[in-house]
């Protein structure tokens, strides 16, 4: 099991360099770089690329609806470049508010689009000249579109890779059934060891039963906060599993309209179905610290690696029987370096 950790995309990024570039040397094996509507994350990894010898560096996810399917393929053939061949592309689709609110496009054909692109994707990386034609995606433009001029092209430059790894952040169905049929890699939310496959089971089930054998093994990064002692358990356990609660209550209250939110749909699959209406009708009224206190702790415990190394161990065990090859941490407390140190020797 590789540890992994996202860093925060409102933060101060110098400042978390400084940390990743720490974090290396103690054993983390990858960073995860966000976008969001922030800063873009290219240029980051980019920059993360040169200050790091050994971590790998995932998009934590690039959206498929603010660069063409072929632009994809050069920047993450860009960024594997310039990182030695560490790079890992996290693609997703992110939502409906920011895509046509911050980028003006339409949000339509979600998973077909990314499906779209990881065909793209790993035909241009093999130097392919890219021919495409997928519902979302046409490479040459159709004969009537544009002025006729465009051919069938191949990236210039040889990449490091043909096979750079993509994680595909899917959440519903039909995604995640995709998901485990053609990516190499899944990043999941509010993934709770003992209770997800309530949620995807099937539809993981269903995508792994017409995958690639080539691809090998479905990988999964999964994780939460992570703060390992011996006196974390009762009141102080909990005061730090609290920490998570505005987090979780901004997505299932907050990220989508009140008839469309992606992530209140998935908290409701965990069995959390009263908790997630009052959240978002909290939330979506402006009462944000009350919509945050009504996340169940059970889904907190669940979801994070709080308390003393046992039972930090338990959770990573709990982890491993279900699959995920990629524990996502998020070290709470004043020594992050103490603490991945110590998470390694756990695992």
């Amino acid at each position: 099991m590789k540890l992994s950790m996202m860093i925060n995309y409102s933060g101060d990024f110098h400042a978390d360099v400084e940390q990743v570039v720490a974090l290396e040397k103690a054993g983390l094996d990858v960073v995860w770089v966000p976008e969001a509507y922030s800063f873009d994350a290219v240029s980051q990894m980019g920059y993360l690329a040169a200050k790091t010898s050994t971590i790998q560096i995932g998009s934590g996810i690039l959206n498929v609806y603010s660069r063409t399917a072929t632009c994809m393929a050069q920047t993450a053939a860009g960024l594997d470049f310039v990182s030695g061949g560490r790079f890992i592309l996290g693609l997703g689709a992110s939502g409906p508010q920011v895509i046509e609110g911050f980028h003006g496009v339409p949000y339509e054909k979600p998973m077909p689009r990314i499906r779209d692109y990881i065909n793209v994707c790993r035909m241009t990386w093999r130097r392919e000249r890219v021919v495409y034609d997928g519902p979302t995606t046409k490479i040459p433009l159709p004969e009537g579109e544009g002025t006729g001029l465009g051919k069938p092209l191949k990236i210039i430059n040889h990449p490091v890779r043909a096979d750079i790894p993509i994680y595909w952040a899917s959440l519903m169905e039909l995604s995640v059934k995709a998901t485990a049929r053609y990516a190499d890699g899944w990043l999941p939310v509010f993934f709770e060891p003992e209770k997800f496959q309530n949620v995807w089971g099937d539809d993981l089930k269903a995508g792994q039963a017409d995958r690639d054998p080539e691809l090998g093994q479905l990988e999964i990064s999964a994780g939460g906060m992570v703060a390992i002692g011996d006196d974390l358990v009762g009141d102080k356990q909990q005061q730090i599993l609290d920490m998570g609660r505005p987090s979780v209550a901004l997505y299932v209250g907050g990220m989508g309209a009140r008839d469309k939110n992606f992530y209140n749909t998935i908290f409701q699959r965990y069995g959390y179905v009263d908790e997630a209406i009052e959240i978002q009708d909290l939330y979506l009224d402006g009462k944000r610290e009350e919509a945050a206190a009504v996340v169940p702790a059970s889904m907190l415990a669940n979801s994070n690696l709080v308390g003393p190394a046992s039972y930090v161990k338990e959770r990573i065990a709990a982890y491993k029987e279900a699959g995920v090859t990629h524990l996502s941490v998020s070290p709470v407390g004043g020594d992050p370096v103490a603490t991945i140190d110590q998470l390694k020797s756990l695992l």
